[in-house]
């Protein structure tokens, strides 16, 4: 009889090898929780809240909390409005600074982070930013890009003089 349990658990045995460090792309926030300056998912696109104002309860009893965010990758003002008792989905938002290392033709960034490791798969981005970065880095500055990620995409944000480098 002790064989026959044994099989029995061996059927159960779960395999979790597979999967990354278990960090989803968004995390559930009560509305009322949200800040001016928090991120939030505002029609299916990660948004810093830029406006954020809450109506009184009503006849049915709920407030509302109006939001005015703007995408953090494209500039794009998105509104929306939510019970302040319910959920909205938050981006799991992180930066990383880079050191600048080079700038091709084709606008792309080879980067460096504190671990010496090296990607240039970052495009500079559009506008003045991106012709800034470019102007300040052929003037031989050393700099360092700050990238942000969300939801697999990933863009620099901004930059600022590095001090390390030039000692």
């Amino acid at each position: 009889m002790a064989e026959n349990t044994a099989a029995a658990h061996d059927d159960h045995d779960e395999d979790f090898t597979q999967g990354d460090a278990g960090a989803s792309a968004t995390y559930p926030q009560q509305c009322s929780a949200l800040r001016k300056n928090g991120y939030v998912m505002l029609k299916n696109r990660p948004c810093k809240i830029m406006e954020m104002s809450t109506s009184k309860t009503g006849k049915h009893g709920h407030a509302k909390v109006h939001m005015v965010g703007i995408d953090i990758f494209t500039g794009k003002k998105y509104e929306d409005i939510c019970p302040s008792t319910h959920n909205m989905s938050v981006p799991n938002v992180k930066r990383i600074e880079y050191s600048l290392i080079d700038v091709d033709n084709e606008g792309y960034v080879s980067l460096m982070d504190d671990g010496s490791d090296t990607r240039s798969d970052i495009k500079l981005p559009e506008g003045e930013l991106g012709q800034e970065i470019r102007t300040k880095f052929e003037a031989g500055d050393a700099l360092k890009v700050t990238v942000l990620q969300a939801l697999g995409e990933e863009a620099i944000m901004s930059y600022k003089p590095d001090q390390e480098s030039r000692k």
